[in-house]
Formats: structure tokens, sequence, C-alpha cells
């Protein structure tokens, strides 16, 4: 049994992927619901959220490639 079955997403590189992509496009996503919620926490434990927000905003053609990506290797080869 190996050890990558099993475990969090810290140590499975598709599941850390996945997961960044996943906060970088609903943290795109919130801010074009509600503009002023992610701006005014630009610093701090909440700036985090406003750094997803720009580097999904400014790499978007890359974040997209990479979401169909890692969707085709969820559908059709786990």
């Amino acid at each position: 049994m190996s050890y990558m079955t099993q475990g969090s997403a810290i140590f499975n590189f598709q599941s850390l992927l996945t997961v960044i992509l996943l906060l970088l496009c609903t943290c795109a996503y919130i801010l074009s619901l509600a503009l002023s919620l992610l701006d005014r926490n630009k610093t701090g434990l909440l700036g985090i959220f406003w750094n997803c927000v720009r580097t999904g905003e400014r790499n978007s053609p890359y974040v997209a490639v990479c979401c169909i990506v890692v969707a085709f290797s969820i559908l059709f080869i786990r």
C-alpha cells in the first residue's frame, strides 16, 4: 500500500495543484460579485485572497489552461 494514496492535498502534487487552482478561480469569481469584499483586505491574513485575485486576473490564460489540463487528468487519467 502506497503512502501517496492516503493523506492530505499537501503531499499529493495533483491535489495541491487542484486546490490552488480552485482558490484562484473562486477568489476571482467572488471579486466579480462583490468588489469591496476583497479590495479592502489587501494586507494580513485575508490579503492572501487579494493576492489570489490578482494572480488569477493577470495570469488568466495560464490559469485557464491549467484548469483544463487538471480537469482532463482527473476525468481520464485517474
